[in-house]
């Protein structure tokens, strides 16, 4: 069963955790809006990449090179990314 949750921005924003967590772990899909107009969604990243992949099959390339850098620690861990900009970046910004 697939469920479709509508929730205003503002609210969304005081509990993007939660929603993320629920997108995640139960596939729920969230449908953002701004007075009542909707403006952004949200669903697991598994399932935005399926979706990706079916429209243009080339994005199948790019997430998996991603996924290498993830794997090949190329991307920053999460200490790194807490204690600010590498030094090699400048930090203006």
């Amino acid at each position: 069963m697939t469920i479709i949750n509508r929730v205003p921005i503002t609210k969304a924003r005081i509990n993007l955790g939660q929603i993320a967590r629920r997108a995640h772990n139960t596939n729920e899909y969230f449908i953002l809006e701004k007075d009542g107009i909707p403006v952004i969604g949200i669903m697991a990243a598994s399932e935005m990449e399926d979706y990706l992949v079916k429209r243009d099959p080339t994005v199948k390339a790019a997430i998996a090179a991603s996924r290498q850098e993830q794997f090949t620690a190329k991307s920053r861990t999460r200490p790194e990314a807490s204690a600010g900009p590498a030094a090699d970046q400048d930090p203006k910004c």
